[in-house]
């Protein structure tokens, strides 16, 4: 039997992720690169020379990552996804029993309509009628919580995404790392300026470290 509530996060998870990873990153600045060094002599008041290390951008690196391919194979992403559909499984059968309710209701209704009274026909017929709002307003909350958690749980994969692309950035030198998303703007990119594998590799090795 289809299960309205299945098919909607069905679609939640398959297309909602991917969208939400390119806006997620859409308006943010890119990342600070990380800074070469060169020496820089200072002069005080006195006309005593300080030699002092002073931070110069790197403005030739730039990259790319594609986001599906990244999240698909990001373990935070599998194992909230696997969370995700635990809970929803949960949702999916108390939508289930819902329905199994009213329509049991309907067949006794059914069964006994005959032998009813017309008073006792549309006290019942009321009674029905008022199960069925409660279950269909029932169902919507059930709906409603599934797609706030798919959201909520999104957010949080996403914002851990940020922080360490960010690190990533940093700390390998590069003055921009671009999101390829299939809402995006990247028509082309040159294969070598995909960085999908190093920055996934990188991700995990910090979720895994995270998680010890």
């Amino acid at each position: 039997m289809n299960n309205p509530l299945r098919l909607v996060i069905d679609a939640v998870l398959v297309i909602a992720v991917a969208v939400l990873f390119y806006l997620h990153f859409a308006n943010k600045p890119a990342a600070t690169p990380a800074a070469a060094r060169k020496v820089v002599v200072h002069t005080d008041s006195t006309g005593t020379a300080t030699p002092e290390l002073e931070a110069v951008a790197d403005t030739d690196k730039i990259a790319f990552v594609v986001s599906e391919e990244l999240l698909n194979n990001y373990q935070a992403m599998k194992d909230a996804r696997k969370s995700f559909e635990g809970k929803v499984k949960g949702w999916s059968n108390q939508n289930d029993a819902i329905g199994r309710q009213f329509q049991s209701a309907i067949q006794k209704y059914q069964q006994q309509a005959a032998s009813l009274t017309p008073e006792q026909r549309a006290a019942t017929e009321q009674q029905l009628e008022m199960q069925r709002v409660k279950g269909g307003q029932l169902q919507q909350q059930l709906q409603q919580k599934a797609a706030e958690e798919e959201a909520r749980m999104t957010k949080q994969v996403l914002d851990r995404v940020d922080k360490q692309v960010e690190r990533y950035g940093k700390e390998n030198g590069y003055r921009l790392i671009l999101i390829s998303a299939p809402s995006g703007t990247i028509a082309y990119g040159r294969k070598d300026l995909d960085i999908t594998k190093e920055v996934t590799a990188y991700l995990n090795k910090e979720y895994s470290a995270k998680k010890k």
